[in-house]
């Protein structure tokens, strides 16, 4: 058996973490169907060498009986500050054949308490205003070595943005850190080994800072929200080879100046004069005239914690798809350059030029019809970088300190006609590793689940964001928890999610409420409460996050969040009923977005009441807190009684027939089992009298088509979901879309652009019909009881006119996959279960008289069992492995979802 992708905490190889007890996890891989652990046994050591020695000097596990793979605790001797721990892993099969010791792994602690830092804050003592920034402060030190070093390390941090060199080479690949966290709580610090970057005699450190979300624009708020302008934490820490350790901190010895960067916003862009240029200033021996010594400031309040999780990298690079196109020569040429994907993150510019030359750089999401930049819908957002050259060979050009959304880019300033390697875009987003793949016989499906994917990655730029183009790019709890689960099968969103609920948690008030943006940088502007379906983020998130990776701690974590949470909503709910219409506060979004269909604000609050009571009784569940777990469950039921009593008639109807808030009632189970078929029905004939469309918004679309599989009605599902016409997820995408847009009408052929106050063209709140393809086109869920995909549940349902869909998922276990055709009147199916999992699998057809797996009869087949019969189709039991069902097919197979009620 192969042990393979150790991690840590998430990661793997971490450098610099203060999980005081880190939790580590391990995938196996083995052909054989069946194979599973049994047990495992953990070495932890000091050094490698110990480590292949056989010794455990940390911690020795011993031999532990148990099938679990991830998120194993560390219980050895107490880690301290800038330790490294090297690990590895057996494991015993179910035949008791031990394997061989896995490939050694490590991570790294950061600086464990204050007394670890010996540096204080610095900065530039100029500031700008509320609307108007200055240019960009370069900070610089010389230090000498004396002797060999062992290792280095820098710990760095600021309020607003850095970029570290040593000796002039970059130190790391992360950009526009250290990235966003509710800054008057906690700052994070990140950790680089710049070991190799060291040399014995003068070295030199160069810092830039950028305003970033600290001192530049925020949404549409101005600056200077959190400060007045950036500042600097930083400390190298070098080991000698004969133990000593020397620090080179940030304090009153280091000096400023400024440069070329004359202003660098993340909303606004940049300005960059090539001419400023100040070559060598962050290598030793440079001729600092002219700077003087830096501001020393106060300490920040808020603690500094370990940056948790990957950060923001450069990802991918798109060249344009055409040669630029002319749309203006007054009062100079202006040229259009098409990259052919909406997407996040800027431009590698490559131009020659005289000396003072201006280029300037719009970007847009789209075109108007004239073929010009439509750029009325970033509101505030300039998102214009401008860059003067400096004359002479070709210059290279790449901002620094922000991002855009963008498809188009317009450039002017140039004398000469361009070609179309003049520009390059460059994709910035959280490294979160792609796990979900997805493809179909229908190609707008397919585009649509491209859309899925660059809405996720555009709009996971340090944190879960609204949109990445104009002046808001906020944290929107709702957005976050409409697309949490079909995050899960897009990327690997643990880590990602993981320290963003920590800033929920950081956001929330006193009282208990959570506010629909986290950070919530301005309360005085958006409030303190979410409301119904937004602030609920900060117990369905954790939820999510539990059942799609196992991890029980973010359960722990944030279980004192959730139950402030849950007082306050006891505290403002009127008999039963949130958002009640004498409730004084914020009653809520709605149905946000929704198209001619208004859903009652109190309906709404008392659905996600109700839901959220159930969802803290099984969390109470899982961590064993009986009594809380009972009162939950008393909570849930009584909500759910104030729900029908308000909201139900004697007949079985709704008060109100919205999609929406049939959806919410079926979803959460707020109705009683005699009247679900005729609220079903209702829902269908709604959808049917608007000639097969939705009216849902960001509150009813994520459950929509869950709900009617789940009630018998997958047919009508399908025909939504390949729904063309507006409303629907196709209609985008019959337009040319490659992101998912934030309304179903943001443009339509009849009104053109919607309201430019709030029309973004990449916006994934409505890709998290994405879960839906996942799970039920392909066929691939968990098992809520196996958390993790410790066993899971496999049910593809066939409709549509489909002829063939698959899908994968790479999972804490290990790959799953499904994938299905149908063609000459058979269905053939192949799966794949990760080692040391089971699966339940159902085949959607009536008999099992002659299915086949790999050309046998099922009673023939290794790790089959059949389970039984049911008007879903056959049930088998799956063990590992791989697997190749072939059965005759007929259009009239069961379409109804097996999902327990």
């Amino acid at each position: 058996m192969i042990i393979e992708n150790l991690r840590c905490e998430y990661l793997s190889n971490p450098l610099g973490i203060d999980v005081l007890q880190p939790r580590l996890s391990w995938e196996l891989r083995e052909e054989r169907r069946g194979a599973r652990q049994t047990a495992y046994a953990i070495r932890v050591a000091t050094s490698r060498e110990t480590l292949l020695a056989g010794k455990a000097d940390l911690w020795e596990s011993g031999k532990v009986e148990s099938e679990h793979t991830f998120h194993i605790p560390y219980e050895g001797k107490p880690l301290r500050s800038m330790q490294r721990a090297w690990w590895s892993v057996r494991v015993w099969d179910e035949q008791g054949q031990p394997s061989e010791w896995a490939e050694p792994a490590w991570w790294e602690m950061g600086l464990l308490t204050p007394d670890d830092w010996k540096a204080e804050w610095i900065g530039a003592p100029i500031v700008g205003g509320r609307r108007a920034g200055v240019p960009c402060p370069y900070l610089r030190k010389e230090f000498t070595i004396g002797r060999s070093i062992r290792q280095a390390r820098l710990y760095i941090t600021a309020l607003g943005l850095y970029d570290a060199s040593i000796n002039g080479q970059p130190v790391g690949d992360a950009v526009l850190a250290p990235g966003w966290t509710e800054y008057r709580k906690r700052v994070e610090y990140f950790v680089y080994d710049v070991t190799q970057q060291l040399h014995v005699g003068t070295n030199a450190i160069g810092v830039i800072l950028g305003d970033g979300w600290f001192c530049g624009h925020v949404a549409w708020w101005g600056r200077q929200i959190y400060g007045e302008a950036p500042r600097l934490l930083a400390q190298l820490v070098i080991l000698y080879e004969n133990g000593e350790t020397q620090y080179v901190p940030t304090d009153s010895t280091w000096q400023f100046s400024t440069g070329p960067l004359l202003e660098a916003d993340l909303l606004m862009g940049e300005t960059y004069n090539a001419r400023l240029e100040m070559p060598g200033w962050n290598c030793p021996g440079f001729a600092a005239e002219g700077w003087k010594p830096v501001q020393v400031f106060a300490p920040w309040p808020a603690p500094l914690c370990a940056r948790i999780g990957p950060p923001v990298r450069r990802k991918e690079e798109l060249s344009p798809i055409e040669e630029p196109r002319q749309v203006s020569n007054w009062p100079m040429p202006t040229w259009i350059f098409d990259l052919g994907q909406n997407m996040v993150g800027r431009v590698r510019l490559k131009v020659k030029g005289d000396p003072g030359t201006t280029i300037r750089l719009r970007y847009g999401e789209m075109l108007k019809p004239d073929g010009s930049l439509y750029t009325e819908n970033l509101r505030t957002a300039k998102q214009t970088d401008t860059y003067v050259l400096r004359g002479g060979d070709e210059e290279i050009y790449e901002p620094l300190f922000t991002f855009h959304g963008f498809r188009y880019v317009e450039v002017t300033g140039l004398t000469e006609k361009p070609s179309k390697d003049l520009i390059t875009g460059i994709v910035l987003h959280t490294d979160m590793p792609l796990t979900g793949t997805f493809s179909c016989s229908e190609p707008l499906l397919n585009q649509l689940q491209h859309n899925i994917v660059w809405g996720h990655k555009g709009n996971s730029v340090d944190i879960p964001t609204d949109c990445p183009q104009r002046d808001e790019r906020l944290g929107w709890t709702g957005d976050a928890q409409v697309f949490v689960r079909t995050g899960a099968f897009v990327h690997d969103i643990e880590s990602f999610f993981a320290r963003w609920l920590q800033t929920v948690e950081d956001s929330q008030n006193e009282e208990g409420a959570i506010p629909p943006v986290c950070p919530n940088p301005c309360p005085a502007m958006v409030g303190t409460d979410g409301g119904p379906a937004w602030a609920d983020a900060i117990i369905i998130c954790p939820w999510t996050l539990y059942l799609c990776y196992g991890d029980k701690r973010i359960l722990e974590g944030r279980y004192a969040s959730m139950a402030r949470f849950m007082a306050y909503l006891e505290k403002t709910a009127i008999n039963g009923i949130r958002c009640h219409p004498e409730y004084s506060g914020f009653r809520g979004f709605g149905d946000w977005l929704s198209t001619n269909a208004e859903t009652p604000l109190d309906l709404i609050g008392t659905a996600f009441y109700a839901y959220d009571a159930f969802l803290m009784a099984e969390i109470a569940k899982v961590l064993g807190k009986e009594e809380d777990e009972k009162r939950y469950r008393q909570l849930y039921e009584t909500i759910r009684s104030a729900f029908q009593r308000r909201f139900l008639t004697p007949d079985g109807l709704l008060v109100s027939g919205t999609q929406t808030a049939c959806v919410l009632a079926l979803e959460f189970d707020l109705v009683p089992e005699s009247v679900r078929a005729a609220v079903a029905k209702a829902l269908v004939h709604d959808i049917r009298a608007r000639g097969y469309h939705l009216s849902t918004g960001f509150v009813g679309t994520p459950y929509l088509l869950h709900v009617l599989t789940r009630e018998g009605y997958l047919d009508v599902a399908y025909r939504l979901l390949l729904q063309r016409t507006w409303p629907s997820w196709l209609y985008p995408v019959t337009k040319g879309a490659t992101t998912v847009w934030e309304r179903w009408d943001s443009w339509t052929e009849e009104k053109g652009f919607q309201d430019p106050a709030m029309n973004s063209f990449n916006h994934y709140a409505y890709g998290a019909v994405g879960a839906w393809l996942y799970q039920v086109v392909a066929g691939i869920d968990l098992d809520p009881k196996s958390p993790g995909y410790r066993h899971i549940r496999l049910a593809p349902k066939p409709g549509g006119g489909l002829t063939h869909a698959e899908a994968s998922l790479r999972t804490v276990c290990g790959l799953v996959r499904s994938a299905w055709r149908i063609e000459d009147g058979r269905l053939l199916w192949e799966v794949e279960v990760p080692t040391n999992t089971t699966a339940t699998a159902i085949l959607p057809v009536q008999s099992d008289a002659d299915v086949l797996e790999a050309d046998r009869p099922l009673s023939e087949s290794l790790g089959v069992k059949l389970r039984e019969m049911t008007s879903d189709g056959v049930v088998l039991h799956l063990d590992s492995g791989q697997y190749r069902f072939l059965a005759p097919w007929s259009s009239t197979e069961p379409t109804r979802s097996p999902v327990d009620k």
